[in-house]
């Protein structure tokens, strides 16, 4: 669905006056490839100003790159702007396509003419989308009138009213409630599952990542660091596992050797690991009569930002 190949984009920003002023130029994008398949759900993580949203803009047809190779389904997005446009849908958390002071159903009905989507078509869509995200309360309510999380939902309708193949959400959960956040997430993976659509989802929060995608790319200062799974990652960088453990009672002396002891509470300590579970699992029933064990992962969120903070990566991505 989505090529791109040694993409470049580069910015030349000016400071000062026009006669003595000073240029500079800027590098948002450097060398970025990657491919994604139809129907795929992926995650483009970084932080602040690492590329995402250039990247974004290029795949969107809003920005010319500055080299490189761009094709999405078929298209290149800002010389078959119309037609590009036709087959996406995109959600900025920051931004609505709503109209300001209408009520929501008579934005989506606008769309529909904007999109031509055929009446009976934008009936089935309309009240699809309607059961699925809840839309009834508020369609007859103007946008400016709207929660953050009721505008996410109906901005999510409004993008897909006219049957798109690819589907971009930038910050989809933005400052929503627990609620909200899932019924989104429940929603994406839904047009996923059941539409086919392609999705490329980039966001700042790890739990977005971990239930919609099952790959992700990450990009800082430009450069392309990693394309890979979720688990792949955490296997390289996460950090060692976590097995609490609950004894019959508590122990004696809770060290147990092979094990990496980090706190004891009672009959209720827990150890770090690396690799399989099986061993430590093994010392620990070893050890003294368990009542219950739970394995803990490390938590994805803490192994993004450890990569950020310790340079991880190198920008060769191994």
């Amino acid at each position: 669905m989505i090529t791109v190949e040694h993409l470049h984009k580069t910015f030349v920003t000016r400071t000062g006056g026009l006669l003595r002023g000073t240029r500079r130029t800027v590098e948002a994008v450097r060398d970025v490839s990657f491919s994604v398949a139809r129907g795929e759900v992926v995650g483009y993580l970084g932080p602040n100003g690492a590329g995402k949203s250039t990247t974004i803009k290029v795949l969107t047809g809003l920005l010319v790159p500055t080299s490189g190779r761009v094709d999405v389904g078929g298209l290149v997005p800002w010389r078959d702007r119309r037609r590009h446009v036709a087959r996406l849908g995109a959600v900025f958390g920051q931004r609505t396509t709503l109209w300001w002071d209408l009520p929501v159903r008579d934005s989506l009905d606008l769309l529909r003419d904007v999109y031509r989507v055929p009446r009976e078509r934008f009936r089935q869509n309309l009240a699809a989308f309607t059961e699925l995200l809840d839309l009834g309360p508020f369609l007859g309510t103007p946008a400016r009138s709207l929660s953050l999380g009721q505008r996410m939902r109906a901005d999510l309708a409004a993008a897909l009213l006219h049957d798109p193949e690819l589907l971009f959400l930038d910050e989809p959960t933005v400052g929503l409630d627990v609620v909200a956040k899932e019924r989104i997430r429940a929603f994406v993976q839904h047009i996923n599952a059941e539409r086919g659509v392609t999705v490329l989802l980039t966001t700042h929060d790890l739990t977005d990542t971990e239930r919609l995608a099952r790959r992700v790319l990450i990009i800082d200062h430009g450069r392309l660091l990693y394309d890979g799974g979720l688990p792949d990652l955490q296997a390289r960088f996460g950090g060692a596992r976590e097995l609490v453990v609950e004894f019959e009672s508590a122990p004696t002396d809770p060290a147990i050797d092979g094990l990496q002891l980090i706190g004891a509470e009672g009959p209720r300590v827990t150890y770090a690991f690396d690799g399989a579970a099986a061993r430590p699992i093994a010392l620990v029933t070893a050890h003294a009569p368990v009542r219950d064990i739970e394995v803990r992962e490390p938590d994805v969120e803490a192994t993004i930002r450890r990569i950020y903070e310790d340079g991880l990566l190198r920008t060769d991505g191994s």
